[in-house]
């Protein structure tokens, strides 16, 4: 069941998450979103949870002074494409689905442009990454069942013990090389699902230069999160 605390220093509300397994107290803030939660074992007082979170008063206001800056995607706002900037634009009679037009990411229709772009993105990573799998799978020799697209937070990409495939969407804004990069890791899942060195071979062998790519979505992934495509 949980609960909330609020604090003044930072001045933020940290979610209570009360969990049987747990052994300690532990804190985490959301890397897209900034929110706050603890997860506390079931006997832990709740005196006892704000003294731990006062104590961890500046790592949590450092943490989530790291959170990049929400953007709206509407019209006039900048976003990635393939790495690229695009502005927005509503143009009234053009195509419900958005078209790139040079640096212009010209979206018709009507009701608010973000669904839309997200609609396009969606088709732009299928069309981007069912190629990429292909080709990878191709040199293992193997298949996979299918694709889904996701907006997931916690992974870009998984594998199913099946074989299927699950990316997010929002590679479609990463440079291409990162796309690339991701479907080439999952693929690398059909031969060896877990990440021993075994694994490491394999990706290797499909993508020599991996590791700098794995650098950048570590360190950049998090900014695609900060685009929202709802108002709400």
């Amino acid at each position: 069941m949980a609960s909330e605390i609020r604090l003044d220093d930072p001045e933020t509300t940290v979610a209570v998450v009360r969990h049987r397994s747990a052994r300690r107290l532990t804190l985490r803030v959301d890397p897209v979103s900034g929110a706050a939660r603890v997860t506390a074992p079931p006997r832990a007082t709740m005196s006892e949870i704000r003294m731990f979170l006062m104590r961890q008063g500046d790592w949590l206001r450092g943490a989530q002074s790291r959170i990049p800056e929400q953007v709206l995607v509407e019209d006039g706002a900048l976003i990635p494409v393939a790495g690229v900037e695009h502005e927005i634009r509503r143009v009234e009679g053009a195509p419900r689905v958005a078209r790139l037009n040079g640096g212009i990411l010209t979206v018709g229709g009507k009701g608010p442009a973000g669904p839309r772009v997200a609609e396009w993105l969606k088709l732009r990573a299928r069309d981007a990454l069912l190629p990429a799998v292909e080709r990878h799978a191709a040199k293992l020799g193997r298949r996979a069942r299918g694709i889904t697209l996701k907006d997931t937070r916690s992974r870009w990409g998984s594998c199913s013990e099946r074989g299927n495939l699950n990316f997010s969407w929002r590679l479609a804004m990463a440079p291409a090389p990162i796309l690339d990069y991701v479907a080439a890791h999952e693929v690398a899942h059909l031969a060896e699902m877990n990440h021993s060195d075994r694994y490491w071979a394999v990706l290797e062998r499909l993508m020599p230069d991996y590791e700098p790519r794995r650098a950048w979505l570590k360190k950049e992934g998090r900014y695609l999160h900060r685009f929202r495509f709802t108002a709400e």
